[in-house]
């Protein structure tokens, strides 16, 4: 069915111009190619075919439009042609000539001329030769209804040559199909019957719509200009159009691109460590608790320590757990941290709360860390119990090689904003529900017999019947919980209808749901086959998001193979980790999620999983219907066959599901469809009946052949065999019987193709900017519209979908997701390209790559259905080697974009080894490769399955099928052959794999193509070989059509080896390329002639292992034979025997280099072959030349060489990205001439080594005039609090600019007006009370600060792109880097970190205009790197570089030999590389020496002696070395011989501990240069365990021109805590750069002026001294300049500023896993300069003593807790309890106020509590003895909280917990006047009150709440306390004595209490009156009651004998 147009010649065009024309037919469109320079005649002749999917209306218009074509404008339109199409309907054929009409519907002299065919759907019009379909309609009716015809819109969009012939209808791939532009609009225009339907529509204006994109080739053809053209290095702007429309049309694609990387990495294991920090916890509900924090993660668990009666316990514990594990696996184990309540050794303790997590939902956050959130702790055993408390934790998981930057660990000061830092990914909402999910479990079907083995056939004997061996029941595990399914005895299809119900929050925490079938067995219970649904796949968060739901669907199951055996190899494959290697069974399922409302009181609280049963799949046809599948495959070629398998004959087997597998046997497929039928029975009678026609009328009862016939293998080389598949290709062909859900497939491949699309392009783009061609942002352009319009099409194509009966909810709700994301993607697309300038390039690729991300997500569709199918090679019947291709990509749809990306095509496949033989060396050798060709689509629709299939073949098919025409064939036959000559230009390689043990490689390639191979020549001892030669394949013979072949040839495997002298040689990687083809009759000429070397990526394994530099062409040998080929020219080099070089045209163009090498020296060298290394040399190379060092004579003495610099001359290729590598190799010259090598370096790239001469007309500075350099200091902070603590006894707030205080002061008096309070008001801060740490602190807190608002400025830009998106704007972001500038910034900031001290807020508010330096306090700060030194300043490589040399084969697993272990030494030195000859005005250069070529001025490489002054400030986030987990840490330092072991002062059981220390070393470079940190652990026995160490390498440091010898501060002071520290004032330093840069300078001037070049500084000028005596000084003016020397031209570069530097400790044991970092940094003083002062004290602030006296006067309104035994009255016995540190160790209680019967105590008591407070941290630090076991005391550090308890005394119970206070003494509100207005507000509502700090107020009186809480919860108030806090030194407090409770001295008067517990003593009526008439009136009534019954019944005994007498004797 296809609409086809012939475009012959449009004629009569006026003027000379290039032509294009365009052809649109139901709003798709075609393109011709431009005919360049056309006069009055345009000749087309190309053909366009349209595919449609519903029958073409005799209203519909054809529409051809002419244009004159321009690169640059847009093109003109010349005229429009339109055509009604009723007679092309009626008679399938017509021819027409006509005239254009222009824009005013008026006709032009130009006119065209054209056929159109119609070949229709019914088969009544056009050449149709077979019947479209297989069966008559009239078997089908019922289906036709259901498919009309799968789609109704427009298919391919393909151009097409002439070639199409009748009855093949070319299926073509997706290459060009999403390139359709807009919608479909079918235009309906009706016209009169009798019309003559080729007239053109009278006056209709062309729809806008048609004009809108005039210049659509020049989008597609300038942009999307192929890959091929680009990366021949033609410019875009340079190339013809025509050319490149050449090489990019007409592909046959019948090929599909082969996948390069190998290796499964799934199943591997690897490293983990999951680190997780339990901070704090509040809010617990429960009173008086001891509450312990259980930390679990998967199967371990570890506990914190005890906190005894607290609600808000304080831990700080780290906790640490390594697992070797596959990623699979790590990232389903759960993390759950559980609070529990009172626990210890006796009993396990009530659980309060907990939380669980999956590890990849930490993995998946950004750094692969939550850091300082909030769990929320719920009870899973009552479900409607709400919150039960919050824990603050940190939780980490790092695998091998990512680093974690943690957070900088500084005071954590702010009081935490719990809601706002929740432990939740994003998009989770804070208020999670709990939620039931119902996972159902139908049945399942075609489970493995396992009944092959002993075991079964002994089973058998036994048990005597042959029943199925197999007893399933399936297992769900979800959230760490597991629940299964009742066993079905024996049965291979069992039967549950079974719901299993795990309750869990949502959404949860947990990622994947397993679902597992298993066999039960006495023994051990085994998978059969495991699943995972992942639930982000099956539900959708948006705001028009769904539940998690899934099906009901079949999933299927793939493991290890079928044949069972007792012991499986690949019994992991079962369990879900790595690839299946064969389908194992399917399970029907479905899944549903209910949100409880947990306030339904019949609600079932219980968490616990149940099993109940469930009603059966009601409708089959949710499921689908089921339909016949037909699979067809080809073998074309199997090559590449691994020598090891040995010679016995090979075949293929190829199954889908458990058809055309051998051992299930093939049963003939209706029995196959009586199981399938499961319930419904007339499903299965229609099912039998349709069979039976059809395959009478047309198969002959075709049975399926799902195997090639075994054959032997034949010798291809060393290590490869192949199959003889010359002419003849065996087939298989299988037929099957699935539900018929390809809708799920077809819209997945859709999206799969845009998302391939997507994917090429960005590679064509990153490829671009690699290497530096033009315009890529063009390229990228060109990628965002194919990407627009891609996700158009998908919405017009998915559309129609909407009304297919057999969907499931997740159907729906899916392809409404996915149309809803497309449709966003596809406008972000549009707006996007609009905004893709040069320079916003990077940003938007990486935007670019999301979208690439999510359409991969959205593509994969959860909901099976079709299995996949698998291709086993079996030797001799053993099965060796698999590939397993998804059914989706082979499945066949009419419309184009649905198919398959593989459907019809043929494919190369590599076959793996299964499972776990597949890691490895293994893995990575090929076990064969092979030509498939596949097709999969149902059997009604099977006319089409050869179309792929190269042509000019015959099919030979099986006896039965002969004269069938639609039987499949069992081989095909070729009848053409072409032959071809293939030559590979083996240029290079770079970067190879070290696999020899001197680290070097001897390496050869060998280039394979069909089943010949041949190699290059062995280099030995290189990693980079130039092989430059030309391997030439003769006669190679390729089977088809000659067309196809010139557009997809074969590809060509290159593998390159190790050459060994033992043994075989070593695989060291793989790569492929395509031949560019020349056909016979055409010409060898530009542009495809000859080709250009081009790089190709090698691969071994997973991992890039170097590039290869070829080119390879295959050229057709004619008639002629081969006298007509290109002839081989060049010289056969006589020396290199017969091997020709690369010709001339291909090989590089060289020109003359100079290659100058500075030697300055090695290091570190380790001992070869156990020898010391003495005299080394080092030698380098490139492309064959090269140039040796002088010896180095003494290795030990002196390691520098003796000559500085070398250079030699060489010629390399202009193109600077085909320079060859620079190799580096140290070679030890031993005696009698021997040599050893020692290491060797390979630089790839000597681009940043090439010296390019400034350009002369581009000066970028300005050399003339003045400059004045602005010196604003950079961005002032706004600090989060004007506050800085200082040393304990100034409570000072700091404030600024010492010049303008006064100003100041009075501006801030009249702008805060009253806000600003009382603090402003204190005093200046005294120089003498700040030290060093006030200064890091001020430091820490300004880099925080500079975070947040990078945070803050970043999601504003974020913010304000994604407004842009929305609203389509074409804004560029100018807002630049300067995040604090706008007081928006400022305003996010405030949100982002909502500081809840209320003082704060209010200042900040208050007073907003102050100019925002105002701010910046006086204190001078240094700068805080969050990382090492050497990443800011680019390895302080910047003129003298280390290159590490390397030895020793790179390990074959991932596990060992990382890079670290084979360094064996460092080469320091530089490389400078240029054209001959040098540009003059270097060498004119004043002082130019010229034996120092290109490196002037570097200083002398002769020993030296420097003092290194190290400054250790502290430790964070240590690795826990004891088994307490925790670590007595203490630092080692290491210099050369140096060695300092601080031992005796280590930090008792700390993982954070602060050494504030300095170390002075004196050292000799170059011999002792590399210093080395570490952090030892402490251990009283046995030797102490290392936890991490850091090495920095001085000289490069000392050396540099950044100046890293000693930091440069930001002021210079003469005393005081800020003393300059080096030796060299800033004047002496200045005028050194100024000398040694040649800079013209400084020149002071008057007013605070310097100038240096042409740049101006100004500053001030005087300095104080310690008396305050003011004196002139030029010091600060200098101290400017150096502040800002990277402002100076020529010289400048920024200086290392005073700073502190971060660097990680790593362990050689655990290599690339952080185990702490180390906060320090190192100055260096010359030993021949004079002496630097003393170090600076950075000794730890000790803790200054306080005294906190806390007076409790009275209670009131506190809760009656007793009844008085004989008054009933409600009373309490009140005593108050406090303490301040930690635990309740130091608590004091009052007296007891009894019998308080209004709640009322008096007490007038006073509570002592002595502390030690760290101010800068808010700390009070304690040191206690651990346990009785401890050896030391280990100090801790805690927040300093007064608690405050309320008790009821008991005489003999335990007293009663009535409420609590907690004060943190740094915050906390300020007590009410009276007790009336004290209220519970001042708990909860904490935000909005004032809060006050005991450090500055010192005394506090007032009355503050106690609180509990209550049955529900909720807190209450239970009482109020009057309190009187007063805060003294030390010192005050020996001055001011006072005494405990009311004792001397200063004691308390007795408190008034009011006599009431002898109460009943002086009023006894009225106590007896209570006693009766109250207590015991009830009991007295009774007692009564009872007395008198038994007077009656005594008085009845008593008269009982007399009366009977009487009555007896009748007296």
């Amino acid at each position: 069915m296809a609409l086809l147009l012939q475009l012959r010649t449009v004629t009569g065009l006026r003027g000379k111009a290039d032509r294009i024309a365009k052809a649109v037919f139901r709003g798709l469109s075609f393109y011709t190619r431009v005919l360049e320079n056309c006069e009055d005649e345009a000749r087309f002749d190309e053909t366009f075919r349209w595919p449609v999917a519903s029958n073409i209306d005799g209203n519909e218009i054809l529409e051809i439009q002419v244009f004159n074509y321009s690169k640059v404008f847009t093109n003109r339109l010349i005229g429009t042609f339109q055509m009604v199409l009723q007679k092309v309907v009626e008679e399938g054929q017509v021819e027409v000539t006509d005239t254009l009409i222009d824009d005013n519907n008026s006709a032009i002299q130009t006119s065209i001329s054209i056929e159109i065919r119609y070949q229709a759907l019914d088969g009544t019009v056009g050449a149709w030769n077979d019947k479209e379909f297989l069966e008559t309609p009239s078997v089908h009716s019922e289906g036709d209804g259901r498919y009309p015809l799968e789609t109704d819109s427009l298919l391919s969009s393909h151009r097409q040559g002439l070639d199409i012939s009748p009855g093949k209808s070319n299926q073509q791939s997706a290459e060009r199909s999403f390139r359709s532009k807009g919608k479909e609009k079918t235009k309906e225009h009706k016209a009169g019957k009798g019309v003559f339907s080729a007239m053109k529509l009278g006056k209709t204006r062309p729809s806008k719509d048609d004009h809108r994109k005039q210049d659509e080739p020049a989008v597609l053809e300038a942009e999307d200009l192929d890959r091929k053209a680009l990366l021949r290095g033609l410019e875009p702007d340079t190339i013809s159009l025509a050319s490149v429309t050449a090489v990019t049309t007409n592909v046959s694609n019948k090929r599909s691109k082969p996948d390069i990387k190998m290796e499964p990495s799934a199943g591997r294991p690897m490293d983990y460590q999951v680190s997780i920090t339990i901070i704090e916890a509040r809010q617990l509900v429960g009173l008086n608790m001891d509450p312990v924090v259980c930390v679990e993660v998967g199967e371990e668990k570890k506990y914190t320590s005890m906190k005894e009666s607290t609600n808000c316990p304080y831990y700080n514990e780290y906790f640490v757990f390594d697992f070797h594990v596959p990623p699979d696996v790590m990232f389903d184990k759960i993390i759950k941290l559980s609070v529990i309540h009172s626990k210890n050794l006796l009993r396990s303790g009530t659980l309060v709360g907990s939380f669980k997590m999956d590890v990849g939902t930490v993995y998946t956050q950004p750094e692969h860390q939550f850091y300082h959130k909030w769990a929320i702790l719920s009870d899973p055993e009552d479900l409607t119990a709400g919150l039960k408390g919050y824990l603050k934790c940190d939780i980490a998981v790092v695998g091998k090689g990512d680093n974690i930057k943690t957070p900088h660990k500084a005071n954590e000061t702010e009081e935490d904003d719990i809601e706002g830092n929740l432990l939740l990914p994003d998009g989770v909402p804070p208020e999670r529900q709990w939620a039931r999910f119902y996972i159902k479990i139908y049945r399942a079907e075609g489970l493995p017999r396992m009944n092959t083995s002993i075991m079964a056939n002994v089973k058998k004997a036994l048990i005597g019947e042959n029943k199925d061996l197999v007893d399933p029941y399936v297992q769900v595990v979800f959230a760490g919980q597991k629940g299964k399914t009742s066993i079905q005895k024996s049965s291979y299809e069992p039967l549950w209808n079974e719901q299993i119900i795990f309750t869990e929050m949502f959404p949860p925490l947990c990622k994947r749901i397993k679902i597992q079938i298993r066999d039960s067995d006495k023994v051990n219970d085994v998978a059969i086959g495991t699943h995972f649904i992942d639930l982000r796949k099956i539900s959708n968060e948006g705001d028009k998001g769904f539940l998690p739901t899934f099906g009901p669907a079949w999933v299927n199951m793939y493991g290890s193979t079928r044949n069972y055996t007792l012991m499986d190899e690949h019994q992991e494959l079962n369990e879900g980790l790595g690839e299946g290697v064969s389908f194992r069974a399917r399970l029907l399922m479905s899944l549903a999620v209910e949100i409880l409302d947990t306030t339904n009181p019949e609600i079932n609280s219980s968490t616990e999983v149940q099993v109940e049963q469930a009603t059966s799949v009601a409708d089959q046809n949710c499921t689908g219907k089921m339909e016949e599948f037909f699979l067809f495959g080809a073998f074309l070629e199997a090559t590449m066959i691994d020598r090891k398998i040995g010679d016995k004959p090979i075949n293929f087997e190829v199954t889908i599901g458990n058809y055309g597998n051998q051992i299930d046997g093939m049963s003939k497929p209706i029995l196959w469809r009586k199981k399938e039928g499961g319930d419904g029975n007339e499903e299965e009678s229609e099912l039998l009946q349709n069979s039976s026609e059809d395959e009478g009328d047309e198969d002959g009862e075709m049975v399926s052949v799902s195997s090639s016939q075994p054959m032997k293998p034949l010798v291809t080389d060393r290590n490869y065999f192949h199959l003889p598949y010359f002419e003849k290709k065996p087939c298989i062909y299988i037929k099957s019987w699935w539900q018929d859900q390809r809708r799920r497939l077809y819209n997945a491949n859709i999206m799969d193709k845009i998302a391939d699309k997507l994917e090429e392009g960005l590679n064509d783009v990153q490829e671009m900017i690699k290497t530096e061609k033009p315009h890529p942002e063009r390229r990228l352009r060109g990628v965002l519209e194919e990407l627009s319009s891609g996700c158009l099409h998908f919405v017009t194509l998915a559309d129609k979908d909407q009304h297919h009966s057999s969907r499931t909810r997740l159907d729906r709700e899916r392809l409404k997701s996915c149309m809803r994301e497309l449709e966003n993607m596809g406008q972000q697309a549009t707006t996007l390209r609009s905004q893709v300038k040069k320079n916003t390039m990077k940003d938007k690729l990486k935007l670019v790559q999301n979208f690439l991300q999510k359409l991969r997500f959205l593509a994969d569709e959860p909901q099976h259905t079709i299995p996949d199918v698998f291709i086993w090679m079996l030797s001799n019947n053993k099965r060796i080697a698999y590939a397993r291709v998804p059914s989706k990509d082979i499945l066949y749809s009419i419309v184009d974009e649905e198919m398959g990306k593989d459907c019809a095509k043929v494919k190369t496949i590599f076959l793996k080894l299964p499972g776990k033989r597949g890691f490895g060396p293994a893995g990575w050798t090929v076990q064969a490769k092979m030509e498939i060709y596949l097709w999969l689509g149902l059997n009604k629709q099977r006319k089409d399955f050869l179309s792929g299939l190269p042509c000019g073949f015959e099919e030979k098919k099986t006896a039965r099928g002969q004269n069938l025409p639609s039987f499949p064939p069992i081989s095909l036959l070729y009848t053409k052959k072409q032959v071809f000559q293939l030559r590979a230009h083996m240029y290079q390689a770079r970067s190879l794999f070290a696999a020899d043990s001197s680290g070097l490689s001897d390496p050869f390639a060998r280039v394979f193509f069909i089943s010949q191979s041949q190699c290059t020549e062995v280099l030995n001892e290189t990693l980079c070989p130039t092989w430059d030669q030309l391997l030439v394949f003769d006669n190679v013979e390729l089977y088809g059509e000659a067309h196809e072949m010139r557009d997809d040839p074969p590809i060509i495997v290159i593998e390159i080896y190790d050459q060994d002298t033992v043994g075989k040689a070593d695989f060291m990687g793989r790569t492929f390329a395509k031949p560019v083809v020349k056909m016979s009759d055409e010409q060898y000429c530009p542009p495809r002639f000859p080709p250009q070397l081009e790089y190709y990526q090698i691969y071994r394994g997973n991992s890039t292992a170097g590039d290869l530099l070829a080119a390879f062409e295959l050229l057709q040998i004619g008639p002629g034979g081969k006298s007509d080929l290109p002839p081989i020219d060049g010289p056969t080099d006589m020396d290199r025997g017969p091997i020709l070089p690369v010709p001339l045209g291909i090989r590089p163009v060289l020109s003359k280099y100079r290659v100058e090498v500075l030697f300055w020296g090695l290091r570190d060298l380790k001992r070869v072959n156990l020898a010391q290394v003495d005299r080394p040399r080092v030698d380098i190379e490139c492309a064959g030349k090269g140039v040796q060092s002088a010896l180095i004579q003494n290795y030990k003495k002196n390691p520098n060489f003796s000559t500085l610099v070398k250079w030699f001359e060489v010629d390399l290729p202009e193109n600077e990205l085909l320079h060859p590598p620079l190799n580096i190799r140290v070679v030890d010259c031993r005696a009698f001439g021997r040599y050893t090598l020692v290491g060797s370096h390979a630089v790839s790239s000597l681009r940043k080594f090439i010296y390019r001469p400034p350009d002369k007309k581009a000066q970028h500075w300005n050399m003339t005039g003045e400059i004045v350099v602005n010196m604003e200091p950079e961005v002032p902070i706004k600090k989060m609090e004007t506050m800085v603590k200082l040393e304990a006894n100034s409570d000072a707030v700091v404030k600024v600019d010492v010049s303008e205080e006064e100003k100041e002061r009075k501006k801030k008096k009249k702008k805060g007006g009253g806000g600003v309070g009382e603090e402003v008001e204190e005093e200046e801060p005294d120089d003498s009370m700040l030290d060093w740490w006030s200064k890091y602190f001020a430091s820490i807190e300004t880099m925080k600060e500079k975070l947040r608002q990078q945070e803050a400025a970043a999601a504003e830009a974020e913010e304000k792109e994604e407004m842009e998106m929305a609203e389509g704007k074409q804004v560029v972001n100018k807002r630049g880097s300067m995040a604090g500038k706008g007081s928006k910034a400022q305003a996010k900031n405030k949100e982002k970190s909502k500081a809840p001290k209320d003082d704060k807020k209010k200042k900040q508010q208050s007073a907003p205009e102050l100019p925002e330096k105002k701010n910046k306090p006086r204190i001078d700060e240094l700068k805080v790197f969050n990382k090492e030194l050497e990443t800011e300043f680019d390895n302080f490589e910047d003129w003298l570089h280390t290159f590490n040399l390397l030895r020793g084969k790179i390990g074959d697993n991932d596990d060992n030999a990382t890079e670290e272990e084979r360094i064996v030494g460092r080469f320091k030195g530089s490389i400078c590389v240029y054209k001959m000859p040098l540009p003059d005005d270097i060498t004119k250069e004043a002082g130019y020496d010229p034996n120092f070529g290109m490196f002037q001025g570097i200083p002398s490489n002769d020993p030296i002696n420097v003092l290194v002054r190290v400054y250790v400030v502290r430790a964070t986030d240590l690795h826990p070395a004891d088994i307490n987990g925790k670590a007595d840490p203490y630092i080692a330092i290491k210099l050369g011989k140096t060695d300092i072991k601080d031992k005796e002062n280590y930090i008792s059981k700390q993982l954070n501990p602060v050494f504030g220390k300095s170390f002075d070393i004196e050292a000799t470079f170059p011999m002792e240069s590399m210093l080395t940190v570490a952090v030892y652990d402490w251990d009283l026995v046995g030797t102490d365990d290392l936890i991490g160490e850091t090495k920095i390498d001085l000289e490069n440091r000392y050396y540099s021109k950044h100046r890293a010898t000693c930091g440069v501060s930001q002021n210079y002071s003469i005393h005081g805590y800020n003393t300059w520290r080096d030796p060299m004032k800033p004047s002496q330093i200045l005028s050194k750069l100024c000398k040694d840069g040649k800079v013209d300078g400084p020149h002071y001037g008057p007013g605070g002026r310097v100038k240096v070049a042409n740049r101006v500084f100004t500053g001030p000028t005087e300095i104080e001294d310690e008396n305050g005596q003011k004196k002139q000084t030029d010091e600060h003016l200098a101290l400017a300049v150096l502040r800002h020397w990277e402002d100076i031209p020529w010289a400048g570069c920024k200086l290392v500023p005073e700073h502190v530097e971060t660097r990680p400790l790593l362990n050689p044991d655990k290599p690339g896993i952080e185990q702490g970092r180390l906060e320090m940094w190192v100055d260096m003083f010359p030993m021949d300069m004079p002496a630097p002062g003393p170090a600076i004290d950075i000794s730890p602030r000790k803790p200054k003593k306080y005294e906190l006296r806390v007076i409790v006067w009275n209670t009131d309104e506190v809760i009656l807790e007793d009844d008085d035994y004989f008054t009933g009255e409600k009373s309490s016995d009140i005593f108050v309890r406090g303490w301040l540190k930690g635990q309740q160790e130091d608590k004091q209680d009052t007296d007891v106020h009894y019998h308080s019967l209004t709640g009322e105590g008096n007490f007038n008591w006073r509570y002592i509590f002595p502390f030690d407070y760290l101010m800068a941290e808010e700390k009070i630090v304690i040191s206690k003895k651990e346990s009785m076991f401890s050896w030391d005391e280990t100090e801790y550090k805690i927040p300093a909280r007064l608690t405050l308890q309320v008790w009821d005394a008991d005489h003999f119970s335990a007293d009663d917990f009535l409420g609590a206070i907690e004060l943190d003494l740094n915050r906390f509100p300020r007590g009410a006047k009276t007790s009336k207005q004290c209220s519970l507000e001042m708990v909860t509502n904490e935000a909005e009150l004032p809060m006050i700090s005991i450090f500055k107020q010192k005394r506090v009186k007032g009355w503050w709440p106690f609180v509990a809480r209550d049955e529900n919860d909720e807190l209450e108030i239970t009482g109020k306390v009057e309190a009187e806090l007063h805060l003294l030194t030390a010192e005050e407090a020996e001055k001011s004595p006072a005494g405990l409770a009311r004792n001397e001295p200063d004691p308390l008067e007795k408190p008034n209490r009011p006599d009431t517990s002898f109460i009943w003593f002086l009023n006894p009526l009225k106590s007896i009156k209570y006693l009766i008439c109250t207590r015991y009136k009830w009991l007295i009534i009774k007692i009564v009651l009872a007395l008198l019954l038994l007077v009656m019944v005594a008085l009845f005994l008593y008269s009982m004998p007399g009366y009977m007498v009487k009555k007896l004797l009748g007296a």
